[in-house]
């Protein structure tokens, strides 16, 4: 191999490393879409509302639960918060709408009818991971 072969080469292997640091770089500098209020209405919310608010939303707080305010998940029901943000693992309501909550835990959510799409799931667990933001109660 030439000299100028050997050279663009190795120009070449630079380039696509840079660019690959620079694009690691910028994903890591920006904000994850889950981690913003606009996530929760568009994507988060219209979950909740289809399967879990008429039990759990508005004035309806079966089981001592409101889902309709981060507070009253972080409060929880009468089985105790089921909203860790951060922490799917550790947030109840997550088990509860996979169906994977051990023997003895509170029903599979929701009780009647099928269990959530795998997608649905796949954006609550997100939106619990990304801290659980919902826009501000008082707005």
């Amino acid at each position: 191999m030439s000299r100028v072969g050997l050279a663009l080469g190795v120009g070449v292997v630079v380039l696509a490393g840079l660019g690959l640091w620079v694009g690691t770089v910028q994903a890591a500098g920006q904000r994850d879409v889950a981690a913003t209020p606009e996530f929760y209405t568009t994507q988060v919310r219209p979950i909740f509302q289809k399967h879990c608010y008429r039990c759990h939303g508005g004035f309806n707080h079966r089981g001592g639960l409101n889902i309709g305010t981060r507070a009253g998940m972080v409060k929880g029901g009468h089985n105790g918060t089921v909203l860790v943000p951060g922490d799917p693992a550790k947030s109840l309501i997550v088990r509860l709408i996979r169906h994977d909550g051990p023997v003895g835990d509170p029903m599979p959510m929701p009780p009647k009818g099928p269990k959530i799409s795998d997608a649905e799931i796949a954006i609550v667990t997100r939106w619990v991971q990304a801290g659980a933001i919902m826009p501000d109660p008082a707005k």
